[in-house]
């Protein structure tokens, strides 16, 4: 009898492996208005370093970039500097560098 619950228990520990449901990465999104009219999404994962940006209906992804004070992140022609105080901004095809500031969504 112990030779098959070890086999049952063999056979059934992968296969709940298989059937149960991964665990989420922990996740921020903000949404953006600038001073030019631009607005955009932003996403950061807890697991990744890189920032997942929705700009003019197009997604990009946005590597870490070295910075002195608070984050930068660039990629496909997209800049996004987040500092420590002040407004973040982006420059995104050819435009100047705009300041942009956080929408608040209240209940979310």
């Amino acid at each position: 009898m112990d030779r098959y619950k070890a086999f049952v228990l063999a056979i059934t520990m992968p296969s709940v492996g298989i059937f149960a449901a991964p665990q989420a990465d922990a996740q921020t999104f903000r949404t953006y208005r600038c001073a030019d009219g631009t607005q955009f999404v932003v996403g950061f994962y807890d697991a990744d370093k890189r920032a997942f940006l929705q700009i003019d209906g197009e997604p990009v992804t946005l590597a870490k970039r070295l910075s002195v004070s608070g984050a930068r992140y660039s990629g496909a022609g997209v800049t996004l500097k987040i500092p420590k105080t002040g407004p973040a901004t982006v420059r995104h095809l050819r435009r100047p560098v705009t300041a942009c500031a956080v929408i608040e969504r209240p209940g979310i």
